[in-house]
């Protein structure tokens, strides 16, 4: 871990919940009810200097072990009087993500989407809307018929990508998947028609629009900065493609198969149609999520992959196996059977989840109940925040956290399982669970299962640091992979 680029990005965070509560809670008049039991106990004084120097020193996983050790699993750190307050372990988290909105949301702690998607979308619009929306993506992504449809696009996306590489060769696998997943979304997504003939400029607009999930963004997203300007810029541009897109679609009375064309034909429960903008506002999310947090993860998948012989022999023994069963052929069912690739992936999320803390602001007083037996009171107005990537490494779920090792989720361990349903929150959890989650492994499992089938590969450069100055923490740099052509038996 890059100990201070992680303190320094944590640091950024902390001010932007700062800055957000004094946002949210200004002008609020203090309850009338008194807590009923103990609050969590509290860092401040000479405590929160130490803990400000353990983070600038060590990082944010140690400042957390040293709280947690301290304090509990539950405690509050007071920062210029905004109460945040950290949860500690799987054991208290189910209100956190299984709360009401009412009582318990994220406030307006992602309101630098709006100008990235639109306000029409996601947190621009009202909690009964945003939920209808997610239940279009739901419905366009997560049901196995509709997954289904998309693996052959898949497939042939990676065939004709990868027959371009030479014989032998280095590249770097962050920028190979960067692209190949934006085909691969482009054409799942949008479409064969919009992928191949706009596919080029809408990639060179998407790279602008994802610069808008820099941290200057976040804390500023309205600020007349040059990264800004160049998002919204690329939003605008982006906007006109897509309209141009739907409104033939609507007017010819075409049809495809793609996600594009579900959320044209959704419909609100009163019977609403989707409108054109809030179509662009979903489409331009799903491609950004589908293309972005893809590539971080399988790039994560292949380096530790590559890093780690024992799982690179396992992974591929799977595909040998799958081979000498199927020949060649892949469809849904066979990305199904590939089990110890999941693992890989699932384990290298684990390590680098793509939020390291999960943020919700409290509108109505709760209460915790720690594995130890505390009790605490959670009041109105506090900041509460689940550290996913401290709660991903807890030894008492998971043995040698730091180590990369695909079979703690394999039939015999079952870590995630036995440490409890809020155990891995990659994907979040509960009311908040990502409706790409099916999508995301089953793409991913397209790509890496025709690597491991048709290359020898090796990781040239050193094991990547992570980039804690994106807001979804990448490989920093690049990361050099030398490949050679091969071929599994199949028989």
């Amino acid at each position: 871990m890059d100990v201070t680029n992680s303190a320094v990005w944590f640091t950024v965070s902390f001010v932007l919940i700062a800055a957000i509560a004094i946002k949210i809670t200004k002008g609020r008049t203090m309850l009338g009810s008194r807590c009923t039991m103990p609050t969590p106990p509290v860092v401040d004084g000479i405590s929160l200097i130490r803990l400000l120097h353990l983070l600038l020193t060590k990082g944010l996983r140690a400042m957390i072990h040293d709280q947690h050790k301290s304090m509990g699993s539950v405690f509050t750190v007071s920062f210029f009087g905004i109460k945040l307050t950290f949860l500690v372990g799987p054991e208290i988290l189910s209100h956190f993500y299984q709360g009401a909105e009412s009582e318990i949301s994220h406030g307006n702690m992602l309101d630098f989407m709006v100008p990235m998607f639109g306000k029409e979308v996601g947190y621009g619009v009202d909690f009964t809307t945003r939920y209808e929306q997610i239940r279009f993506y739901s419905d366009a992504l997560a049901r196995p018929s509709k997954l289904r449809v998309h693996v052959d696009p898949m497939l042939q996306e990676v065939e004709d990508y990868f027959a371009k590489w030479g014989q032998d060769g280095v590249i770097d696998l962050k920028h190979e998947l960067g692209l190949l997943l934006m085909l691969i979304s482009s054409r799942c997504l949008l479409g064969k028609e919009v992928r191949d003939k706009m596919f080029d400029e809408i990639h060179t607009l998407f790279h602008e629009l994802d610069n808008g999930m820099h941290i200057s963004s976040v804390l500023f997203p309205y600020a007349p900065t040059p990264v800004n300007r160049r998002r919204d810029r690329a939003h605008s541009k982006l906007s006109q493609i897509f309209a141009e897109i739907v409104r033939s679609r609507r007017s010819s009375n075409q049809v495809e198969k793609d996600v594009l064309q579900n959320l044209i034909d959704s419909k609100y429960k009163d019977g609403r149609s989707t409108t054109e903008r809030e179509v662009i506002g979903m489409i331009m999310l799903l491609l950004f999520g589908g293309k972005h947090n893809s590539t971080v993860a399988g790039t994560w998948t292949g380096a530790h992959l590559l890093n780690c012989a024992r799982s690179l022999t396992a992974v591929v023994e799977e595909q040998k196996q799958l081979v000498r069963k199927y020949g060649n052929h892949v469809d849904y069912n066979v990305l199904l059977e590939m089990d110890t690739l999941h693992y890989s992936i699932k384990e290298a999320l684990r390590m680098h989840p793509p939020a390291a803390i999960f943020f919700r602001k409290v509108h109505k007083k709760f209460t915790v109940q720690t594995k130890e037996g505390h009790e605490y009171e959670i009041p109105r107005g506090h900041t509460i925040a689940s550290p996913i990537l401290f709660n991903s490494n807890l030894p008492h779920i998971y043995k040698d956290p730091d180590v990369y090792d695909p079979s703690r989720f394999g039939r015999e361990r079952q870590e995630d399982k036995i440490g409890g349903k809020f155990a891995y929150a990659s994907f979040s959890c509960g009311r908040h669970t990502c409706v790409g989650e099916a999508y995301t492994y089953m793409q991913i499992k397209v790509v890496w299962s025709h690597l491991l089938r048709n290359f020898e590969l090796k990781l040239i450069s050193p094991f990547p640091e992570t980039d804690w100055g994106k807001l979804v923490p990448e490989p920093k740099g690049k990361v050099m992979v030398g490949y050679k052509r091969r071929q599994l038996p199949n028989n």
